[in-house]
């Protein structure tokens, strides 16, 4: 693993980066000046190259963000990313489960660089107006969104409790317009539903800290509901990912011991990531995904079904089988670099190819369709189970 007080995010976002070249006119007049500047770098003889002689020059904070931001597409990690001090901070509240917003998880497609609506908070206030997953963002406060990506968005969408932000999202092929008003939000990613039968169902929009011991909890019984006696459903359709060390926890809830997951860093040895601490391997389980069940996400899907622990039910999974790793810079600001690949427990690399579902349902059918087809699988595995002494 990394180095204490990094961290390690299975990111199920991503947006293309397009970069235009502009061909200018060469003047010719003087020749190649190979003096390295004095004191510096090349990059700094540049900048102050670009600063004394360009017609339009911009400041060098700029130069060295655009610097940086080229360094990363060289490396061609589709996953990597530069980010500014303030949205670095929105971004690592987000995943303490602590920030001010309208309570929405967003993501893209492969090969689609739209923004869209990955999850939806259970409560907040874009759940309350009718936000959906799979909403295409189109506009925040009145500006179009088209070349943002996923972490400009959202830091837009951010912002002081109490102030309203308006959000506009294509559905089909219609636009939605909502007036949503920021709240503080935090601890939510976890919701637990008992359904009739005894069946229980944890849904999980992203793996933010907290979110192994409150599925944990839901499973243990250790909640005010009690033991699910029929069955367990956990829901991960429409979870990007999030923190890898949580989506161990999660899994070991599930499992008595053993693997989780591997994880292969550059350059170094394959590390094992076992349970945290046995878990329950005897309730019934079905997990639901879908095209938006992403990383960290993947991880406990694949772990559970390579343990024979759990049916897979719904459509193939995105695909992510690699780990990121922020690095932050003196001045506030981070890179976030794919420090290694992960592999289930069976040896299976994710990355690009997905979870191919057990039982398949269709990704146009509504979300209940799955639900009603984990609740008839649970009842089959609950009458093939032998009785608890």
């Amino acid at each position: 693993m990394s180095a204490p007080g990094r961290l390690l995010r299975g990111a199920a976002v991503a947006t293309a980066i397009l970069c235009a070249y502009g061909l200018g006119v060469l003047s010719g007049e003087g020749r190649p000046d190979r003096r390295a500047a004095a004191g510096g770098s090349v990059l700094d003889e540049a900048a102050a190259k670009i600063g004394s002689r360009a017609a339009h020059p911009v400041g060098r904070g700029e130069l060295d963000r655009a610097a940086i931001e080229g360094m990363l597409r060289g490396l061609g990690d589709r996953w990597a990313r530069y980010y500014p001090a303030a949205r670095y901070d929105d971004m690592e509240g987000r995943l303490n489960g602590r920030y001010s917003g309208v309570g929405i998880w967003l993501g893209s497609a492969d090969g689609d660089p739209r923004v869209r609506v990955a999850s939806v908070q259970p409560g907040t206030a874009a759940a309350r107006a009718g936000v959906l997953a799979g909403d295409v963002v189109t506009a925040v406060g009145g500006t179009p969104v088209a070349g943002w990506d996923v972490t400009r968005v959202g830091t837009a969408l951010r912002g002081r409790p109490g102030a309203a932000v308006e959000l506009t999202v294509l559905r089909g092929r219609r636009t939605e317009e909502f007036h949503l008003v920021r709240t503080p939000v935090s601890g939510g990613d976890v919701t637990v539903t008992d359904l009739p039968g005894h069946v229980r169902l944890i849904r999980v929009g992203a793996f933010t800290r907290g979110t192994g011991r409150q599925v944990r909890d839901a499973v243990t019984g250790r909640s005010p509901r009690g033991a699910p006696s029929g069955g367990i459903m956990l829901d991960l359709r429409g979870d990007p990912g999030g923190l890898l060390d949580e989506a161990v926890e999660t899994a070991s809830a599930f499992l008595p011991g053993g693997l989780v997951v591997t994880y292969e860093p550059r350059g170094g040895p394959v590390q094992r990531r076992t349970v945290t601490a046995p878990g329950d391997p005897r309730t019934p389980l079905v997990v639901l995904v879908d095209a938006g069940t992403a990383s960290a996400a993947e991880v406990v899907a694949g772990s559970l079904r390579d343990r024979d622990r759990a049916v897979i039910i719904g459509s193939r999974t995105y695909g992510k089988g690699s780990v990121q790793e922020s690095v932050r810079l003196a001045d506030g600001s981070a890179i976030e670099l794919t420090v290694g690949r992960y592999r289930t427990p069976g040896g299976r690399n994710l990355d690009g190819v997905g979870i191919e579902p057990d039982v398949a349902v269709s990704a146009d059918r509504p979300p209940s369709v799955a639900e009603q087809r984990g609740r008839s699988v649970l009842r089959g595995l609950l009458a093939t189970t032998p009785d608890k002494d």
